[in-house]
């Protein structure tokens, strides 16, 4: 092979280079997922940070009657209240932001780099707070949801029968299932296993499957452990007696549904700094709102010959 070297009769690219502007985008993260759970919701603004939830006493007592072609007396009754109603109070996902001036001032185009520390800062928050709406020990569903509303499946796998078992604990106009990625793949084979695949709607600009046309929408913030997870159903809305979440309005420096930023000063070293909060909290109005699948198996694959 000959040594001899390849004179180039024209400009290179490691040379052109220097003289060319790169685009660049702004940060990515990967942790960023849609939240679906967090738009499908119904959000009520609450005063001082407080809801509470009143419910009927002994509402099996209320007597009616239907009226005949006579005197007879008419019922007498009345509705009693439950008198210490659970007060559901919100809860704050905060940071604080820093930034040093001399990076904001020098190296903030073509992005601002104070705004964009905010704006992913503000990403790992919101997820935080769907997590917090489903495994809170204190308002998340999980956590809240009463041993009646709770079944496992017969095979310990999320069958199409253990949806509809589901469905029969939260028949009242349910709103949609709840389910990790990984869960809703399972459920999947086991509905092509049976020859039943599941109809598609779109929601939000995106597919979603459906099961008895329920949509089953996606968070990987239902925990899976050992390869089992849950699969929860619920009905929504405040008129519908379902499940709702809360936020408080109008706060300072409010850039969202319950997020603030505020700008906090500048130390002595020359960084800045923002405090970025989310006050949120998740009410179940009555107990039959959500049913929960417990301990279900996600890791059985099936063979087809």
């Amino acid at each position: 092979m000959s040594d001899t070297p390849v004179l180039t009769t024209s400009l290179g690219d490691v040379a052109a280079r220097q003289l060319a502007n790169a685009t660049k985008t702004v940060p990515q993260m990967v942790s960023v997922s849609p939240r679906w759970l967090v738009h499908c919701l119904e959000w009520i603004p609450v005063e001082a940070g407080i809801l509470r939830v009143n419910r009927v006493k002994n509402e099996e007592r209320v007597a009616v009657g239907c009226s005949g072609r006579d005197e007879r007396p008419l019922p007498q009754t009345f509705v009693d209240y439950d008198p210490n109603p659970r007060e559901y109070l919100l809860c704050a996902v905060n940071t604080v932001v820093e930034v040093h001036t001399r990076i904001s001032d020098l190296y903030s185009s073509p992005h601002n780099q104070i705004g964009e520390q905010l704006r992913l800062s503000i990403e790992v928050i919101k997820e935080q707070q769907e997590s917090e709406l489903i495994n809170s020990a204190e308002y998340g569903i999980l956590a809240n949801t009463v041993p009646g509303q709770r079944i496992e499946s017969n095979t310990g796998l999320p069958t199409p029968d253990a949806l509809d078992s589901l469905i029969a604990k939260c028949w009242k106009e349910p709103g949609f299932f709840l389910a990790h990625p990984d869960t809703i793949a399972a459920f999947g084979r086991e509905c092509t296993r049976r020859g039943v695949p599941p109809a598609t709607i779109t929601m939000f600009g995106s597919p979603f499957i459906t099961w008895r046309g329920i949509p089953i929408v996606p968070s990987n913030k239902v925990s899976v452990k050992d390869g089992r997870s849950s699969v929860i159903l619920m009905r929504v809305g405040q008129s519908r007696q379902g499940v709702v979440g809360l936020f408080q309005p109008n706060l300072p420096g409010e850039q969202s549904m319950g997020l603030s930023v505020r700008f906090m000063g500048i130390n002595d070293r020359a960084i800045a700094s923002y405090l970025v909060s989310l006050y949120c909290s998740l009410a179940i109005l009555t107990e039959d709102a959500v049913a929960v699948l417990d301990n279900v198996d996600i890791t059985k694959f099936h063979s087809y010959a």
